[in-house]
């Protein structure tokens, strides 16, 4: 719809008659002929010499040109402008890393999918982790893969699909093959330095326990507590394991009790579906909305007008004046 930006130039229409009633009007000396019995027929016609002025008529048209020029500079000068629909813009309120162990113990063939099928471990992460994923609209998701070494796979973002593809293309040991938890949330800790949003989350799946970090997890935990950093923690591993393949159930809960986040226990497919879809409960999507309206400006229509009718004026007083001789006043 049309809208004016600055209504309040519409005060300024009848300026032109205020010039008009309280300004003197403009005068001009011109150069006239003189003759020397001019005394003579002043007397004989029964008149008495005296300053006198002539004034010039203008043309009904000079007048109405003149009125709609300055009704249309006045609307320029209060900016009209196009104002369409309201245009929503989703911001994300949260960012989520998803930090996943792909040491060589996930590669052990003894994860049951939800259709009852064996994969690998990673294979079986890799399944339920995707859809977690797709449901994250409105999250911005980094991910980050760690083995020996911690790697971000992916800084924040809100393209689901390439995290998607991403996840999809990582493979057992391609970070080594042992464990790093404490590295891998002391990573998550320096990306998420750069984030601006209140809510931060990690979710962190492991199978083993900490065997290459140069941090402790536990204390990893502490400075991510400090930073406002919730970690919710998935032990996904054999406990009855030895050594390193043993996952150690006790420092996750610890790390997660310590952010204020909580820990899982995922035998399965089924079960990892499940605390994914608890995650969700307990750290529901929160997004915030941006709104505006696109506007087109449109000022520089009357002024044009404006222009165009003062040329136009101008143009005919000028061809009037060499047709007919007389003089004018624009």
């Amino acid at each position: 719809m049309l809208e004016f930006a600055w209504p309040w130039a519409f005060a300024l229409l009848p300026l032109p008659l205020l010039v008009w009633w309280l300004l003197p009007p403009y005068r001009a000396r011109r150069a006239s002929v003189q003759i020397p019995f001019f005394a003579r027929v002043a007397e004989a016609t029964g008149q008495k010499p005296q300053p006198g002025a002539v004034i010039l008529r203008r043309l009904p048209l000079q007048m109405i040109v003149a009125v709609i020029i300055w009704l249309l500079m006045v609307s320029a000068l209060a900016r009209p402008q196009w104002v369409g629909d309201p245009i929503t813009h989703k911001i994300a309120a949260r960012d989520m890393m998803l930090a996943i162990d792909i040491s060589g113990s996930m590669s052990q063939p003894d994860f049951k999918a939800p259709d009852q099928k064996m994969l690998q471990r990673l294979d079986g992460v890799k399944q339920v982790v995707r859809d977690f994923i797709a449901r994250r609209k409105g999250d911005r998701i980094g991910l980050i893969l760690f083995g020996t070494r911690a790697f971000l796979q992916a800084p924040f973002t809100q393209d689901l699909q390439t995290v998607q593809m991403l996840l999809d293309q990582t493979a057992v040991a391609m970070a080594g093959e042992q464990t790093a938890i404490g590295d891998a949330i002391g990573l998550a800790i320096k990306t998420f330095d750069t984030s601006k949003t209140k809510q931060r989350v990690l979710i962190l799946l492991t199978d083993g326990n900490d065997t290459a970090s140069r941090v402790p997890p536990v204390h990893a935990a502490e400075i991510a507590q400090q930073r406002g950093l919730t970690i919710y923690t998935i032990g996904v591993g054999d406990t009855e394991a030895s050594g390193e393949n043993r996952v150690d159930l006790p420092a996750l809960r610890e790390v997660a009790s310590t952010t204020g986040g909580r820990f899982f226990r995922a035998e399965n497919g089924e079960q990892l579906e499940a605390i994914y879809a608890d995650i969700d409960k307990l750290a529901p999507v929160k997004v915030q909305t941006e709104s505006w309206r696109p506007k087109l400006p449109l000022f520089q229509w009357p002024l044009g007008a404006a222009v165009v009718l003062g040329l136009g004026l101008w143009t005919v007083l000028l061809l009037r004046g060499l047709t007919f001789g007389a003089p004018s006043d624009v």
